[in-house]
């Protein structure tokens, strides 16, 4: 298995899944909800960026021998994300979007990384 490559096809996925996703929302409710999915998956996308970014360089941290990492990235990152969910709330909340629509668009994350585990599995001993 070679963990790199697929943790580089994750945000790929992810993107992919989010397209796909929007049309079958529109198809269904309209740009409104085609433009609440997309939100939700671009919110997802960004999720995964920022925890990639901080187990990098919480690992790195550790690697260096630093037994106890630094506490202000922690702090950091729950920030990010504190400020990333106080965004996506008042932007949903003021164009209209429907919560739940971009509810499942954030959802597209999971799905990624569940779709990348079967492509693991399933290619596992073959390369």
């Amino acid at each position: 298995m070679d963990l790199e490559k697929g943790l580089k096809r994750v945000p790929a996925l992810i993107l992919a899944l989010g397209v796909i996703g929007a049309a079958v929302a529109w198809r269904i409710g309209g740009w409104s909800y085609a433009g609440a999915f997309l939100l939700g998956a671009i919110g997802a996308w960004l999720n995964f960026r920022l925890i990639e970014h901080f187990v990098g360089k919480l690992l790195g941290a550790i690697a260096a021998g630093n037994a106890t990492p630094p506490r202000s990235p922690a702090l950091r990152q729950f920030m990010r994300f504190a400020l990333f969910v106080i965004g996506a709330s008042v932007i949903l909340r003021l164009s209209g979007f429907n919560v739940f629509v971009a509810l499942l668009g954030f959802l597209v994350c999971p799905a990624a990384v569940m779709l990348e585990m079967l492509f693991q599995i399933l290619t596992y001993g073959h390369s």
